[in-house]
């Protein structure tokens, strides 16, 4: 063996041994049958999800993996093979791989290997029929409408509320006194007359000041929950966007008895 034919061997050794490192997973297969243009398809829909299909000798592949490798994977290496390196999303990956294999029965999905662990055949077939990455965005998408949604409607409610309330105070405030009683001959009856007017004017009053300071708390209330909700939820999207099928999802950490005045709000700790 030439000097340069070495050269060759450990070029490929070394870029299988880094593909298998950066990928997400490896599937394997056997491509026996497929012509040349059944091959250009098979990338091509392997492309689409991030994948990478790569035709190798065995003797090499074997020898560029680790001892760490499970055996069951290099028992797979027989025949003509070919490896499927998952950049991302290994569901959509197999999904492609069941997909074709049932419009060409020659090509045979032999396993593969996840996150260090070793997959047979039926667990690649497994594998395709969980949700994508970008289904399970959108369930969660879906999940997070709904709540944002009552949330708005009730901030309506609130500023609403507020604007009524606020309308009333000036309306009273900017009301004409009424012109002096006449004097008259002091009695018991007339002054606990007027006290009791005094008491009717001054309680609506009191009333109202507390229903807008009342509002006020709770839509500030509010407003610090979902400021600090958005706030858990900005800080993984902006240093690891591609982690966001991983967020775990938790409701706001409020609680909400009544949607309409009086409101009943509870901050969970």
């Amino acid at each position: 063996m030439s000097q340069e034919q070495r050269a060759e061997k450990s070029a490929v050794i070394d870029d299988v041994r880094e593909r298998f490192d950066e990928a997400e997973a490896v599937l394997v297969t056997e491509y026996r049958g497929l012509d040349v243009s059944q091959m250009a398809d098979l990338r091509k829909a392997l492309r689409e999800t991030e994948t990478v299909y790569k035709i190798y000798k065995n003797t090499l592949v074997r020898r560029a993996l680790d001892e760490g490798t499970p055996e069951g994977l290099v028992d797979m290496l027989v025949g003509p093979t070919a490896l499927a390196f998952v950049e991302n999303d290994p569901g959509a990956a197999a999904k492609a791989l069941k997909e074709f294999s049932a419009s060409n029965e020659a090509l045979i999905i032999k396993g593969g290997l996840l996150n260090g662990d070793l997959l047979d055949e039926a667990q690649v077939r497994e594998l395709a029929d969980l949700p994508s990455r970008e289904e399970l965005l959108s369930s969660i998408a879906g999940g997070l409408a709904a709540p944002l949604q009552q949330i708005a409607s009730m901030m309506n409610n609130l500023l609403s509320e507020m604007a009524n309330l606020l309308q009333a105070l000036a309306d009273k405030g900017d009301a004409p006194a009424g012109e002096p009683a006449p004097e008259e001959a002091p009695a018991e009856e007339p002054v606990a007359e007027e006290e009791a007017v005094v008491e009717e004017v001054i309680v609506p009053a009191e009333n109202e000041n507390t229903k807008v300071l009342s509002t006020i708390m709770v839509a500030s209330i509010l407003f610090s929950a979902i400021l600090k909700y958005s706030i858990s939820l900005s800080i993984p999207m902006k240093s690891n966007p591609s982690s966001f099928a991983a967020i775990p999802v938790e409701p706001l950490p409020i609680k909400i008895s009544n949607t309409v005045p009086p409101f009943g709000v509870t901050i969970l700790h």
